[in-house]
């Protein structure tokens, strides 16, 4: 194809579209320049308004801001890197069974919205059991399973880690060291975890998502030196 050829290229969650020579499309280019363009249906308004229900007295554990802001970033990271609707849908419910009712809320995703979103959100799940199980253990048992997660469970899972983390950037510029009373795995644990999230998932695909993550969680260590 020349380079006078042009594209017409539609961001999905804008609706914006642009005239592209496709030979200018390099490695630096916005990642949802490559996605498939793709309407999301009235299945995700439903995720949205259930969601924003499951969630509505759950804020945010430092910020205090409602958690549902959380969910919509981490679904527009999903988005914007090439994810589904089941994604994009499982992105929303990521932490429902975890922290809003266990088996029986992923009983109730599998029924409303189709047991591929149910098993994305059970890769995104390190306990559906109250109380859950001690920090380290939960932690240490979800990286070990990240292997046995589907493709699509890691791309909800890393876009989740890289909410958090750049979430704990901005807290940490705000509040210094007494961040991490506020984390069960303190300082150390909490380093510890993220940094271990990625190099687990660089063992099994590197993708810009993962490496977006890794860059991310860089930043934090070099932060907190």
């Amino acid at each position: 194809m020349c380079l006078d050829t042009k594209l017409v290229v539609k961001h999905g969650s804008t609706g914006v579209s642009l005239v592209v020579a496709p030979g200018i499309l390099g490695r630096d280019q916005p990642s949802w320049l490559y996605a498939q363009a793709m309407k999301l249906s009235s299945r995700f308004r439903d995720a949205l308004s259930y969601a924003a229900d499951l969630h509505a007295e759950q804020q945010r554990k430092v910020s205090g801001v409602p958690y549902v802001a959380h969910l919509l970033a981490v679904t527009a990271i999903v988005l914007e890197h090439g994810g589904d609707e089941d994604e994009t849908i499982a992105a929303l419910l990521h932490d429902a069974v975890e922290d809003q009712g266990g088996a029986a809320t992923r009983a109730e995703i599998a029924r409303r919205f189709g047991p591929r979103v149910a098993e994305i959100v059970d890769g995104c799940t390190d306990a559906d059991t109250m109380p859950k199980p001690p920090w380290r253990e939960r932690k240490e048992a979800y990286i070990a399973r990240l292997g046995q997660v589907s493709p699509s469970g890691r791309r909800v899972s890393a876009a989740d880690k890289l909410h958090n983390t750049r979430s704990l950037i901005d807290e940490y510029r705000i509040r210094g060291e007494s961040l991490w009373k506020n984390f069960r795995g303190g300082r150390d644990g909490t380093l510890w975890y993220y940094r271990t999230v990625v190099d687990t998932l660089r063992q099994i695909e590197t993708t810009p998502l993962v490496e977006e993550l890794d860059r991310v969680v860089s930043e934090l260590e070099r932060l907190v030196q």
